[in-house]
């Protein structure tokens, strides 16, 4: 039971680089003021003693020196300065560019072929005690979308959910018996008939049946 609970609070903990060597990631890039990205690809992020390099897999490869004044601020390979903004939490960076943004995502699940014979990947029942698909939207969609789900049990009809929003972000919901709530962010929690109806503080809405928290 507890390395199931710890399994869930800490996934990205285990999961987010210790930003001291070189790690695998996504790279969205958007337009300087796009609300969508325009490509989506993989890179490679490295940072030693706050020296960052982004290397994408579109050739593109940003050098960044920090400003040791102002934290948060770089120089580029062509003298342009970057700024690092916030807004990612632990699911990754985000760089502004003169010319674009880069979000820099420690998943890189999203980067992967779909898996036509597992809908729920990236999760499976190899990991979790059950998977499923769960209604979800951003801030942004009008619609709802199906979003994957790995499910943790727990007794007393409680249960720990890593879920994936359509942006590729994981992070875990825990249903206890006397609160709700998700790591590393804000969320409103109502329960409607046999349905929890989650509110987040970045506007995304998800739909979660207690049959998938309780089980059958």
């Amino acid at each position: 039971m507890l390395k199931r609970i710890l399994f869930g609070t800490m996934l990205y903990l285990i999961a987010a680089p210790s930003l001291a060597d070189s790690t695998a990631a996504r790279c969205d890039i958007y337009a300087v003021s796009a609300d969508a990205a325009t490509e989506m690809i993989g890179c490679r992020f490295s940072q030693r003693q706050g020296y960052i390099s982004i290397a994408r897999d579109d050739g593109i490869v940003h050098e960044l020196s920090p400003d040791e004044s102002t934290p948060g601020n770089f120089t580029d390979q062509k003298g342009r300065a970057v700024y690092r903004q916030s807004g990612l939490g632990d699911q990754g960076l985000i760089f502004q560019f003169p010319d674009e943004r880069v979000f820099v995502y420690w998943n890189t699940a999203a980067l992967e072929p779909q898996d036509e014979d597992n809908p729920t990947a990236p999760f499976s029942t190899s990991e979790y005690d059950a998977t499923t698909l769960l209604r979800c939207k951003l801030a942004a969609d009008a619609e709802f979308e199906l979003c994957p789900a790995g499910i943790l049990r727990m007794e007393d009809k409680q249960a720990s959910i890593v879920v994936q929003n359509p942006e590729g972000e994981q992070f875990t919901i825990n249903f206890m018996t006397d609160y709700v709530n998700a790591t590393n962010r804000e969320l409103r929690a109502e329960l409607d008939g046999d349905t929890w109806m989650l509110y987040f503080s970045n506007g995304e809405t998800w739909q979660v049946p207690l049959a998938a928290i309780q089980g059958g």
